[in-house]
């Protein structure tokens, strides 16, 4: 299973919006953070809100932040509202049933065990889980200059 551009980029806008403490977003600077498009963001920002996983304020000084706290949004949260197909197996689609053991079948039981298992695992995950995982985040998105004791570390390395 992969999953898509929207739900990898829908994660990482969410560690913006997080790592930015409660502050509005805007768009440009998350979309330069990452080097995406802005319009790119802004298709994944409609089910984002649509979900309440974000709010949005517009106008001059809009922009946008999370809908809840940040260890109040799963990994699991993004991905069911923003991929669209979990299907493991061609079995797995309603349209299909030309096999006929699709409703007894070994294979469909043991995939969808599996597909179980991997959403019970994005649930235990949260937003703030990932961004405090990455003690220099701030840094690292451009929303704050290097911490001092890194930027001693850089000077005596060069």
């Amino acid at each position: 299973m992969r999953l898509t551009k929207q739900t990898n980029y829908a994660v990482r806008m969410l560690m913006y919006c997080a790592a930015n403490d409660g502050q509005l977003s805007r768009i440009p600077e998350i979309a330069k953070a990452y080097g995406v498009s802005e319009l790119f963001l802004f298709k994944i920002l409609q089910p984002l809100h649509k979900a309440g996983l974000v709010e949005t304020v517009r106008g001059r000084n809009g922009g946008v932040r999370l809908g809840r706290a940040a260890d109040q949004i799963t990994l699991f949260d993004v991905v069911k509202v923003t991929e669209d197909n979990f299907a493991m197996a061609e079995c797995f689609e309603d349209r299909v049933a030309e096999c006929p053991l699709v409703n007894s079948c070994g294979l469909n039981s043991a995939l969808r065990k599996a597909l179980n298992a991997f959403f019970a695992v994005l649930a235990e995950y949260t937003i703030d889980d990932l961004v405090k995982a990455r003690p220099q985040i701030n840094f690292l998105l451009g929303l704050e200059d290097m911490p001092a004791p890194a930027r001693l570390a850089n000077v005596s390395a060069a």
